[in-house]
């Protein structure tokens, strides 16, 4: 008898997995938040954990930045690059735990906030 149970780490990467298939990000990452990955899943082979820690860099920055302007918590932070793709980070809790899932956005005009909702939503409910 095939034991089929799927760990917590199987079940994140296959949220990513669809999230990235279905919306045609090239890259995400789920993050504590010091940057550590926790789960990502790349199309081009890229280095999960270079990424993360400039994902936590953007994290700690933003913070920074939101408390000097004395900003409540911040919901999305967006770096566009020349090329047309964004890099967007969306900070979030589950219970006292600050994660981070950032991903790549290829088409400037792409929508991605209904996706990434439903990633956030399921990350949650696993993560409980």
């Amino acid at each position: 008898m095939v034991n089929e149970t799927k760990s917590g780490a199987d079940i994140l990467l296959g949220i990513l997995n669809q999230m990235n298939q279905e919306a045609n990000f090239p890259m995400s990452v789920l993050t504590d938040k010091e940057g550590l990955p926790i789960a990502s899943a790349f199309s081009n082979g890229a280095d999960p954990e270079k990424q993360s820690a400039v994902v936590a860099f953007l994290q700690k920055t933003a913070v920074q930045v939101s408390k000097q302007l004395g900003m409540d918590e911040i919901d999305e932070i967006s770096f566009s690059y020349v090329d047309g793709q964004h890099l967007i980070c969306r900070p979030f809790n589950i219970d006292s735990n600050r994660l981070i899932l950032a991903f790549i956005v290829s088409d400037r005009e792409q929508s991605y906030r209904r996706i990434t909702n439903r990633a956030l939503s399921e990350i949650r409910n696993i993560w409980n």
